[in-house]
């Protein structure tokens, strides 16, 4: 089961389709970021995201090529993995989210950061439509609740390090770096494309239902760096 958060954004004509995840344990705040960026507002309690929330967002990179983002809030839930893995196929980046005060969740974001790899392609195996790497970053939430703070930012910094990822801690609820998340993941994103030679190119992305019965999104990368959804994901 998914939601779907649309906006006006839906019918204008964008550069650039980036399919960007959120992932982490449950509770440690990806509605609420997601929120934030896509709606600039803050819930202060939330149910758990069952399946997966999708949103929309216009946005633009430094040389004002226009992107839209297509923002997927997954499922933390241990039940709820097989969901989630599905969502990983053609990925373009993915933001790995913990809890700065609670330890376990700071402790299992080396496990999502290895699911990463093995569902969305950057395990060595290739990924199934091809083209640049999925991007990761380390996300640490709730920098609102400091005084309640259990994972040393250095740590943590230390950690994404050792990973080869990018690390930022952000507030949902006051936006402290909420804005720069997602900016800097639309530069990464955009960069491992141009690097990849994929403007230019057409590229599949294979968007899957979580059911598996989706359709493939084939975005044709012209000569002006346009891109067009030639088909669209059934899910």
């Amino acid at each position: 089961m998914h939601s779907t958060t649309r906006t006006s954004i839906t019918n204008q004509e964008h550069d650039l389709t980036f399919k960007l995840l959120a992932v982490g344990d449950s509770g440690v705040g990806k509605s609420s970021l997601l929120l934030r960026y896509s709606d600039d507002s803050f819930t202060p309690s939330f149910r758990s995201t069952i399946g997966v929330d999708f949103k929309l967002k216009s946005t633009h990179t430094q040389d004002a090529k226009t992107v839209k983002l297509q923002i997927w809030d997954t499922a933390g839930q241990e039940r709820f993995r097989t969901i989630t893995s599905s969502y990983y196929r053609g990925s373009h980046g993915v933001l790995v989210l913990f809890d700065i005060t609670d330890e376990e969740s700071f402790r299992n974001a080396r496990e999502w950061l290895r699911e990463v790899d093995r569902f969305s392609g950057n395990d060595g195996r290739g990924r199934s439509g091809g083209g640049a790497e999925c991007v990761k970053m380390l996300v640490g939430a709730k920098l609102d609740l400091e005084h309640k703070r259990v994972v040393d930012e250095e740590v943590a910094r230390s950690f994404a390090e050792s990973m080869g990822v990018d690390y930022i801690e952000v507030s949902a609820k006051d936006s402290s770096n909420v804005k720069a998340t997602f900016d800097r993941m639309v530069e990464k994103m955009y960069a491992g494309m141009v690097n990849s030679d994929l403007v230019g190119n057409e590229w599949k992305s294979p968007f899957q239902s979580s059911t598996g019965g989706g359709q493939g999104v084939l975005l044709s990368m012209r000569s002006d760096n346009k891109s067009s959804i030639l088909s669209s994901c059934s899910c």
